[in-house]
């Protein structure tokens, strides 16, 4: 009998991303070298040959310099055979030009999956969901997306997802509603009065004494 507290279980934010070692379209990987001082978003599709996956593959394939550009590594996966995405590969590159210029892993014993809680019983046993895991250089998982089998993501809320933490990193502050690059930053809140006079004496854009933004 299956144990479901296996298919169940995901790690969270802020957990140490599990480390495993796969068969993908770029060979055997293992993700802590694969992500080795950079981001690495990992990312889970339903099924190849599908159209929605089809869309949102094409979609990070033809972003891959974007995510070049913000040190950011591309790791997709599904519970298909290497030949199987072998063949999409060919096939879409083939009829539409672009080509999955990332590793694709083949997930056949849904370890992966399983281990990344990408399977839903009550969406599908057999079919990873839309999962994206964005993973930072240190291993450590900083925000998680779910998505049905029948919903393609947003690539635009992902670009300015990982935009918006590695900001957050290099800056030390937070990001504001449908914050996007360019847009000012929340600066962290004071911690005691004296941190809290010199904030009302600052030139930063008070909305009160908690809630203050600032341009970088």
């Amino acid at each position: 009998m299956e144990d479901t507290n296996e298919i169940h279980s995901m790690p969270r934010i802020g957990d140490i991303a599990p480390d495993f070692e796969a068969s993908t379209t770029f060979g055997n990987l293992k993700l802590s070298d694969y992500g080795k001082d950079s981001w690495v978003i990992l990312f889970s599709h339903p099924a190849d040959f599908t159209p929605v996956c089809t869309t949102e593959m094409s979609g990070f394939a033809e972003e891959k310099k974007w995510f070049d550009d913000h040190n950011t590594k591309l790791m997709g996966l599904s519970i298909d055979s290497i030949h199987s995405h072998v063949a999409w590969v060919n096939n879409v590159k083939k009829n539409t030009g672009v080509l999955f210029d990332f590793p694709i892993i083949a997930d056949l014993d849904m370890k992966v999956s399983k281990m990344y809680g990408m399977l839903q019983p009550g969406e599908s046993e057999t079919s990873a969901v839309r999962a994206v895991f964005f993973i930072d250089p240190k291993q450590k998982i900083r925000l998680i997306m779910y998505y049905p089998l029948n919903v393609g993501r947003n690539m635009d809320e992902i670009k300015r997802s990982l935009e918006a933490l590695q900001t957050s990193d290099e800056h030390g502050v937070a990001l504001p509603l449908n914050w996007k690059k360019n847009d000012k930053v929340i600066v962290p809140p004071p911690k005691t009065v004296q941190e809290m006079t010199e904030r009302e004496n600052s030139d930063l854009e008070m909305v009160d004494f908690y809630l203050a933004k600032k341009s970088l």
